[in-house]
């Protein structure tokens, strides 16, 4: 039977569900890929991967994580938010936090045996800046300047401060720099690239697969998995993984993970996103919405424990009722959020004047019965927990005489819907970034909520670059937020990934994907 536990790497908070301790054989999916057998690597040090993507696995476009499989970060972020060498050695930074002058390493290469430089660094940031390409084009104005082949400075006027963007990894000058920018996304670079990470590439099956090997000459340790697979498997990536012949999942439909709980041979992981919760977005020009004890009542009245529990997501997530910075969430320093409590819900809506006065279970109040509908993404496999969530909410919010209908819709139209304020109420992504605040919240907000203590701050924040002082705008923020509840918070957005139990190494990690990580991973085919 599994169970699940909860694993912390420092402050920040990975779920981890852990099934039971049976192992049966696995079988790696290389014959599929078309790999003749005496030329596949041994079974135990190869990995085989279901992967969404295709050609753009590596490209900017999706932001996925097979990127720093073969292109290497600055550096990248501990479990409590703070920063750590990756092809940066050492950093320094102004006493404003806008200009940071990184000092590389000098025993990096590409995979053409060229040296890494700043010159790489730069030259990526500007293209990425570049009109047509467009990566950056949403960020305030800045500068790079190299000052010798392993120091550069990088200068930044907003709320982009220094280059490291979470998931920017930089590339060779010598081999793009005469491509058309035009063109970037559709570069033949990104099915036949030349990196510099753990791993170089081997070899790209269109529609297929992408195939890569440790890397020789990677400045870290040996990767123990020797031989990586992402196969393109589309909506049979759990199909193939049941049968074994991939070895996990990085893309699923959440509504899997009950039955993978089930099956002994499988571990469910669940990654945790710092910033972005899934809400109820309450649209405040919609009459019911404008009263605060109403807003208030709908809070109390969802039960966010159980709506956890009902996706089969750990109850020991996080909640809260106001934005936070990820380093307020991966230090655990959350304000206490509302609790579930039907029976205040119900008495606050009575002192609104919200009253089922003929029996039939539906507060009225002045001839209006307290009915409103609410949108949702269609489908949980494109937003986990959307429609989901909306449905289970449903009958929550029945039990305190409220009745919801749900409008399932395509995730640009919810998103469209949310930016020009053509909804009552939404089921959606809330992001707590400074500028996706601003949007939604901020003078042009098209969410019927005015606060001019919450515009000033949201203001505030969207300059600020000293980390002590944006947690400091938004604990403020947060004090205001929780009081008006212009937007209910359920619980941070989650990832899940379905990995055979014979990959070890991703209990306790912040954010267990396994392509992300797989440097650090090993295979045990026994216990």
């Amino acid at each position: 039977m599994s169970g699940g536990v909860i694993a912390r790497c420092s402050a920040r908070i990975v779920l981890i569900h852990l099934a039971a301790l049976c192992l049966l054989p696995l079988l790696v999916g290389a014959a599929a890929c078309g790999r003749s057998e005496d030329s596949v690597e041994a079974r135990g040090s190869s990995v085989t991967v279901a992967y969404c993507c295709g050609r753009e696995a590596l490209s900017p476009y999706t932001e996925m994580s097979a990127r720093y499989l073969v292109f290497l970060p600055l550096v990248e972020s501990d479990g409590e938010g703070e920063r750590v060498p990756r092809l940066a050695r050492s950093w320094t930074h102004s006493a404003d936090y806008r200009e940071w002058t990184y000092h590389l390493r000098t025993d990096v290469k590409w995979d053409d045996g060229v040296p890494v430089t700043a010159h790489d660094v730069k030259f990526s940031l500007d293209l990425l800046a570049h009109p047509e390409v467009g990566y950056l084009s949403d960020r305030p104005g800045g500068s790079v300047t190299v000052h010798d082949d392993s120091t550069l400075t990088i200068r930044s006027a907003g709320w982009f401060v220094d280059g490291n963007d979470g998931w920017l990894v930089y590339w060779p000058k010598h081999v793009l720099e005469g491509l058309d920018p035009a063109e970037f996304y559709e570069w033949d670079f990104w099915t036949q690239p030349v990196g510099n990470g753990p791993y170089r590439f081997i070899r790209y099956v269109p529609e297929t697969m992408m195939e890569f090997e440790a890397n020789p000459d990677y400045y870290g340790s040996h990767p123990r998995i020797e031989r990586v697979v992402l196969k393109f498997s589309g909506a049979a990536g759990l199909a193939e993984l049941l049968a074994e012949s991939v070895d996990a999942i990085t893309e699923n439909d959440p509504a899997d993970i009950h039955a993978l709980l089930e099956d002994s041979r499988f571990r469910v992981y669940h990654g945790v996103a710092e910033t972005v919760v899934l809400a109820v977005v309450w649209n405040g020009d919609y009459p019911p919405f404008q009263d605060l004890r109403v807003r208030r009542a709908l809070t109390l009245a969802i039960d966010r424990r159980g709506l956890l529990r009902a996706l089969d997501l750990p109850d020991e997530l996080p909640i809260a009722d106001a934005p936070y910075t990820a380093r307020q969430f991966l230090r655990g320093e959350l304000l206490e959020p509302l609790p579930y409590d039907p029976e205040a819900a119900a008495a606050l809506l009575d002192e609104a004047g919200w009253r089922d006065l003929d029996g039939d279970g539906v507060r009225e109040k002045d001839g209006r019965a307290l009915r409103f509908t609410a949108i949702a993404v269609a489908d949980d496999a494109l937003e986990p927990g959307g429609l989901g969530l909306a449905t289970h909410a449903q009958g929550q919010l029945r039990r305190v005489g409220v009745r919801m209908e749900i409008r399932p819709l395509e995730p640009g139209l919810v998103f469209d819907r949310l930016s020009s304020g053509d909804f009552e109420a939404a089921f959606t992504v809330f992001q707590n970034q400074a500028p996706w605040l601003k949007r939604f919240l901020g003078e042009d907000s098209r969410l019927g909520y005015e606060n001019p203590g919450v515009t000033s701050l949201i203001g505030r924040a969207v300059v600020a670059a000293n980390p002590d002082t944006v947690d400091a705008i938004y604990r403020d923020l947060a004090e205001i937020f929780r009081r008006d509840l212009p937007v209910t918070f359920l619980f941070p957005r989650t990832e899940s990934y379905f990995v055979h139990r014979r990959i070890r190494g991703l209990e306790g990690r912040y954010w267990p994907d396994p392509v992300l990580h797989m440097e650090e991973l090993w295979l045990e085919d026994g216990e």
